[in-house]
């Protein structure tokens, strides 16, 4: 599940160092001589590593205080998850993570926790758009192709998994429910393996972020793009079309990225990160740097991201019972 590789925290630095911090009283939080640390439950170099950096930055900015970034990778994000989980409840620990957040007691039977009971979520910062890719080595070059052709010979089609559980896989198991392909998954251990056996026509097919498999669709003589996975055409590939106009209506999956504090977090200080974040996010020129990484920004508050995500766990949970998936 990590989105490893094509945002680099140099990028965060960027970001940060051209936009103005927002501009928030000093209240409470986070305390005049107070340390504030970020845990990122994935080596750096991924999405939320980068994103957490920034948000870091912000803190800095804006009252003055030492704030860290940790990356606490292993376990498949779970080690720097239940750090999180564990620490105390005053808004000195943050965790800046993802999807696979929200869905890892569903993959992993380590994960003993509860993602609305046991982590407070302050705030998404950025979504990641998916996008569907199919081997140049395959003449198909829309949806419907690909339909057709899978469904007249199942046998000679596969479909790249990076990483289980994550919002690819999901995006997967809808995709063939709804077209009625019966073709098999592959499971890779990330986006990057799965993406090199696309490239080469050892499979044929993967849904992951775009920003993972955008530029190398960029010219079409390697993997071609079918189609977004959002409900409208993606600025930032604005030339393909979604998977939804070409006849799977509501069809949209998206891999996002977010902000949670340990339970017991007092609402006011959620309210003040959350504040920050929205701030950040809305600010003109982090969007234009974040819109180069292929990300787009997200300004909501708290009760808008817990309704999300509430709705995101229902919808992942079904879709993985539908294909008895067990955790591992």
């Amino acid at each position: 599940m990590r989105r490893r590789d094509f945002i680099t925290t140099a990028t965060a630095a960027a970001v940060c160092a051209g936009v103005a911090a927002p501009a928030i009283a000093q209240g409470a939080w986070p305390g005049k001589n107070k340390l504030v640390k970020i845990i990122v439950p994935w080596p750096p170099g991924a999405a939320n590593d980068a994103l957490g950096r920034l948000v870091a930055q912000q803190i800095r900015d804006s009252f003055g205080v030492t704030v860290v970034v940790e990356n606490q990778s292993g376990g498949s994000g779970l080690i720097g998850t239940k750090s999180v989980i564990a620490a105390e409840p005053d808004g000195a620990t943050l965790l800046a993570s993802a999807f696979n957040t929200v869905v890892m007691p569903f993959v992993l039977k380590a994960a003993d926790f509860d993602p609305q009971t046991d982590l407070e979520v302050v705030a998404r910062t950025a979504v990641a758009p998916l996008v569907c890719v199919i081997t140049a080595a395959r003449p198909e070059r829309t949806l419907a192709d690909f339909v057709a052709a899978a469904k007249a010979e199942p046998a000679r089609w596969n479909f790249a998994i990076a990483s289980l559980g994550a919002a690819g896989h999901l995006a997967t198991i809808d995709l063939l429910q709804r077209t009625g392909a019966t073709i098999p998954m592959v499971s890779y251990r990330g986006t990057q393996p799965a993406l090199l056996d696309v490239m080469t026509g050892a499979v044929e097919l993967l849904i992951d972020a775009s920003f993972a498999l955008l530029p190398a669709a960029k010219d079409g003589t390697r993997v071609r793009a079918l189609g977004i996975a959002d409900a409208q055409r993606s600025v930032l590939a604005p030339q393909i079309p979604t998977i939804a106009e070409q006849g799977l209506p509501g069809f949209a999956h998206q891999s996002w990225y977010g902000i949670w504090a340990p339970r017991g977090t007092p609402r006011e200080i959620q309210i003040e990160i959350n504040s920050l974040v929205q701030k950040c996010m809305r600010d003109p020129a982090v969007a234009a740097k974040l819109t180069e990484t292929l990300l787009v920004p997200i300004a909501e508050d708290i009760d808008q991201t817990k309704v999300f995500i509430r709705d995101e766990i229902g919808r992942a949970r079904a879709l993985l019972q539908s294909v008895n998936f067990q955790p591992t």
